[in-house]
């Protein structure tokens, strides 16, 4: 079982929190540091000192960084335009030595569109799908080869496709709950399908369909990864486990439902039951980014007993 480290800056990060837990996740052992793609906080969070754009971010931890994977979960198709987006991600790639990975949704937040200006269509779907066929596209096209699109939204005539990201292809994942569309688009494009905050019985279902897309496409289902995201709160006694639920303005008996809380034996169990079903990869969402003794303790008492 992977464990990686997933962040949410939105909800009130500086680069250089950030830059302090992404150097941590390396140090500590884990697999990849990945972050949201978010303009406006959530909840009652304040979002001080302000959004911090996923991709510059991005660039920045990868010279700043050597062994870790880096990447958005997820990156919504609204907010960039496909070329642009493709162009960035594959000079990340460049920039990190081939260790970008692609984490790409419709986009949802009204309300972060709203704020900023930025366009929220009916039809974000039907959109997303172009995007993942230029975006792919354009990275597949061979160099010195060109790259035409015609679709309902987006056009691209003689696009000579460049830069090319050092991986081929760039990791691309593709999450969520919807039952027939999801699966459809996970089972084409995807290298990963990510289930956030869901039960061990939901991932089990959703595994499935995407499983079932994927033999529909003449695929070997075994050519995807299939991850969970989960909320992780854990501490070495209950008062540590509370005072850090406390920090994040959730409650313990909520957490240790809905995600990864508790003791670390408590936790350690929890993830051995989303193996059974199927999952080998976990992104833990920390919310308290200044807490980096979190990170150490799930290193130490987590991961290592996995």
């Amino acid at each position: 079982m992977e464990l990686r480290i997933f962040t949410e800056p939105q909800q009130g990060a500086s680069y250089d929190t950030l830059l302090a837990v992404a150097k941590a996740t390396e140090d500590l052992g884990f697999d990849a540091f990945f972050r949201s793609d978010h303009y406006v906080a959530m909840g009652d969070a304040d979002g001080l000192p302000g959004p911090t754009d996923a991709w510059l971010t991005l660039a920045a931890l990868a010279r700043e960084t050597q062994r870790i994977r880096l990447g958005t979960l997820v990156t919504a198709a609204t907010f960039r335009l496909p070329g642009p987006l493709a162009i960035q991600v594959a000079q990340v790639d460049q920039m990190s030595g081939g260790r970008v990975e692609l984490g790409l949704g419709s986009g949802w937040f009204a309300e972060e569109h709203a704020a900023y200006g930025i366009p929220f269509p009916a039809d974000k779907f039907a959109r997303f799908e172009e995007q993942l066929a230029i975006i792919t596209g354009l990275w597949s096209t061979k160099p010195g080869d060109t790259f035409d699109f015609d679709g309902q939204y987006y056009q691209l005539s003689n696009s000579p496709a460049l830069p090319k990201p050092v991986q081929d292809p760039i990791p691309v994942l593709i999450g969520g709950h919807g039952a027939t569309r999801t699966p459809r688009l996970a089972a084409q494009y995807a290298t990963e399908f990510n289930m956030p905050f869901a039960s061990i019985e939901d991932n089990a279902a959703q595994f499935g369909r995407v499983r079932a897309a994927a033999q529909a496409r003449g695929r070997n289902p075994d050519d995807l990864v299939y991850s969970s995201a989960l909320v992780a709160c854990v501490g070495a006694n209950d008062a540590e486990v509370a005072r850090r639920a406390a920090a994040i303005g959730r409650e313990v008996d909520e957490l240790k439902s809905n995600g990864l809380a508790g003791s670390p034996a408590e936790v350690v169990d929890k993830i051995g039951r989303y193996a059974e079903i199927g999952t080998q990869r976990i992104y833990l969402q920390i919310l308290d980014l200044s807490d980096l003794d979190h990170l150490e303790l799930i290193a130490d008492q987590v991961q290592a007993k996995l």
